[in-house]
């Protein structure tokens, strides 16, 4: 009786000291001193997500050392880890920062011009007014061999140019969205001149062209995590 008695005061301890250390955090997300709606908070940690409102308020239970995403189409994804301070105060503050306009892609084909279109004789006879002063036009000989010979055809027909194929970066673009530009390096312990040669590392696996299929923040990041242990392996 003294053991049952002991386990249900130990699991009942164990519960309110977890429920002492999660609680709901409120915050707010902001981009340029506005509010944006319909961000989406996930925890991490936890496996749960939220979203903000048209004031870019939001509430979520977390605990200190969660790790807190924040993701919207239309600007850079962030990445919170939760301080003993951030659950004191319980108001914390996210920027995020708006991504730059992208091009949209030019696909070069073939282009056909116009036909340049001039006449050779009048050509030959401005070849010829020009030398007119030169000794041996005035000599009265005319064997017609070089006048004539000025008479001849120009073809202005070119090669048409091949077809450039756009390359395919949808998996590149794709990280990039996802990515901050210093999580390569804070997050995958990458130096600056291995970013590039990364992410063509992820793009040449056949399993990165399934994140196009249902782009999601989590699934984009745990096998952003994977190939990096790959990588390294390879150094």
């Amino acid at each position: 009786m003294k053991i049952k008695l002991l386990t249900i005061i130990s699991f009942f301890t164990y519960q309110i000291s977890i429920s002492q250390n999660e609680k709901l955090l409120q915050g707010k997300v902001l981009s340029q001193n506005i509010p944006l709606n319909k961000v989406e908070v996930i925890n991490k940690t936890a496996k749960t997500s939220t979203t903000t409102n048209e004031l870019g308020e939001f509430s979520i239970l977390a605990k200190a050392q969660d790790s807190l995403l924040f993701f919207s189409k239309d600007y850079l994804f962030k990445r919170l880890k939760i301080s003993q301070e951030n659950m004191n105060q319980n108001n914390i503050i996210v920027n995020m920062i708006l991504k730059p306009e992208e091009l949209n892609e030019v696909v070069v084909t073939n282009v056909e011009f116009d036909k340049v279109k001039f006449d050779a004789d009048a050509v030959a006879d401005v070849l010829i007014s020009k030398n007119a002063k030169d000794l041996f036009w005035n000599t009265g000989v005319n064997d017609n061999t070089i006048r004539e010979g000025l008479r001849v055809a120009f073809p202005l027909k070119g090669k048409p140019k091949k077809k450039i194929e756009p390359e395919d970066d949808r998996v590149k673009k794709l990280i990039l969205a996802y990515c901050p530009p210093d999580f390569f390096i804070k997050n995958l312990k990458l130096k600056p001149e291995e970013k590039e040669l990364f992410i063509k590392f992820c793009d040449a696996d056949p399993k990165s062209k399934t994140l196009l299929v249902n782009p999601n923040v989590l699934t984009v990041m745990d096998f952003l995590y994977l190939k990096n242990e790959e990588f390294k392996t390879l150094k």
